[in-house]
Parts: structure tokens; C-alpha cells; sequence
């Protein structure tokens, strides 16, 4: 199996002292990852997309990895997961409708699943695997390129899902306190989980009100569901490693792991939002 190192959680600690030897690493990540996605979503169009599928790119293979743990390792032949991800943004910018697009990805999906079998490699979590990071990565190209304030609503998504996870981290470690799903994730709380709603709530409805208009209390309600999707992402994630054993998806990023441990929450925000912006018309913080 692939060795992946441990990533200290909010609220972790040793011995009753609060572990923080992993801030430092995750400050210089958080900031230089940062800026970069702030320019590729500055910019869109292409800019973005090639973010989008960039990511998508490296989450479906930390993915397969994941899975193939107990497969004998990744294969040359795996390849075909995390290309066919990287393609899921880039149909969604050339789409004039999203829902071709998720439907693309369905088929590539099969097909996946398919050219699996023909291999021999018959393992059943990749192709869920595959469907959740296609769409969200899709997903969040639809939602930069929307015909009104896409950038906006990329910006306002973002910021929510990271002070989410600012928020949990330090309120999680200063606090402590009862395990949130002791099975699924021992480390995280309900007071990391409280401490990230809430200031995910606070940074929403200022960004919304500044940005938009929308009242402060509406788009704080807006954010505050988005923060608990984003630590529902989060959650599901882990119990995906701790099906396999894994700790880390990768050892992509300095202090946070991979890409799929530092874009769980997102994606998970992200298909909630497309999902609300497709059917009811217009961003889903402006009310």
C-alpha cells in the first residue's frame, strides 16, 4: 500500500497537549494554493476551467490510488480515471447546458467501468469515485461561467468552504470537547464543526451583503448550510480513507495532504449550489 502520513485533525492532540506543528506547513499551502485559485477564478473562462480540471485531474487519481490499495497498486492501465475527470470542466465550459454535461459524464462513467472489467479490474468504489469528482468539478465550472455574477458566486463559495475548515481547525484544537462521528473521523468535534459554521456564516453574509446587496442575516443562512455540506464532504471523505486504511489521500500538499483532502468540503458545497443556481435560475446567496 502507498504510504500516506497522517494529517493531524482539528481538535487533535497527544498526551492532552494541542498539537499545531502542522500550522505552519498548512499557512504557506493555504496562501500560495490561494492565490493561485484566486487568479484562475479572477480570470475565467479558460483560466478556471483549466484550475477545474487540473484538480479533478489529480482528486480522481489520489481516488483510484485510494482504491487500488488493495488491488496491488495504481496501474499504467488506471490512467484513463483521472483523465476522463480532467475532461468533466472542461465539457462543462463547452456545454451550452449543464445537464449535458452531467450526462456526459455518466457515460464516461460506464465506460470506465467497462474498459475496468475488460481489464479485469473490477473495483466497484472507483466509479462512484469518479461520477462525484467529474460532477463537482463540472459543477463548479458551471457556477464561474453562470451568465450573471458566476464570478461572484465562485469567489462567495470559496470563501465559505475556507473559513469552514479556519474555523473547525482552531475552534476544534482551542476547544476540544465530544467526537462529531468518532467512526468515521476520531478526531473531528462538535465544537470544530460549530466553530467552522459560524464563522463560515459571518464571512457569507458579509461577502454577500458587500457584493450583492442581499441582506447580511440571508446570506449568513445561505453560508451556514453551505459550511455543513462543505464538513458533510469532509466526513464522507474520511470514512472513504478509513474504509482502505488510508490516511492521507496523497502527499500532494504541505499540511493538508492531497487534493481530495483539501477539496472535500468544496465539492461537496459545490454540487449543492449548482444544484440550487440550475433549478431555481439565478446564484444561489442572492435572494
Amino acid at each position: 500500500m502507498a504510504d500516506i502520513s497522517a494529517r493531524p485533525e482539528e481538535g487533535s492532540a497527544k498526551g492532552g497537549e494541542r498539537s499545531w506543528s502542522d500550522l505552519g506547513p498548512r499557512i504557506v499551502s493555504g496562501v500560495a494554493l490561494g492565490a493561485i485559485g484566486a487568479a484562475a477564478i479572477a480570470a475565467g473562462g479558460w483560466w478556471s476551467t483549466g484550475l477545474a480540471a487540473l484538480a479533478a485531474f489529480f482528486m480522481a487519481w489520489e481516488c483510484r490510488r485510494i482504491v487500488a490499495t488493495r488491488h496491488g497498486g495504481f496501474r499504467a492501465s488506471d490512467w484513463h480515471f483521472p483523465v476522463l475527470a480532467a475532461l468533466a470542466p472542461i465539457g462543462a465550459h463547452l456545454s451550452p447546458d449543464f445537464a449535458y454535461t452531467v450526462i456526459a459524464i455518466l457515460f464516461g462513467c460506464g465506460a470506465a467501468v467497462l474498459l475496468d472489467r475488460a481489464l479485469g479490474a473490477k473495483w466497484r468504489w472507483s466509479a462512484p469515485g469518479l461520477l462525484f469528482i467529474g460532477v463537482a468539478a463540472a459543477a463548479f465550472v458551471f457556477l464561474r461561467d453562470y451568465e450573471r455574477i458566476g464570478g461572484l458566486t465562485a469567489v462567495w463559495l470559496v470563501i465559505v468552504v475556507v473559513a469552514t475548515d479556519v474555523g473547525a481547525y482552531f475552534s476544534g484544537r482551542l476547544i476540544g470537547g465530544p467526537k462529531l462521528a468518532p467512526r468515521l473521523s476520531p478526531k473531528k468535534t462538535w465544537a470544530g464543526l460549530c466553530g467552522g459554521a459560524a464563522l463560515a456564516a459571518a464571512c457569507g453574509g458579509v461577502v454577500s451583503w458587500l457584493t450583492t446587496g442581499t441582506l447580511a442575516h440571508e446570506g449568513a443562512q445561505v453560508s451556514l448550510v453551505a459550511a455543513v455540506v462543505a464538513q458533510a464532504g469532509d466526513l464522507g471523505e474520511s470514512a472513504f480513507k478509513r474504509r482502505f486504511g488510508v490516511k492521507d489521500a496523497s502527499n500532494l500538499i504541505p499540511g493538508h495532504g492531497g487534493a481530495l483532502d483539501r477539496l472535500d468540503g468544496l465539492m461537496a458545497a459545490t454540487l449543492v449550489a449548482a444544484a440550487f443556481t440550475y433549478f431555481r435560475g439565478r446564484e444561489i446567496y442572492v435572494w
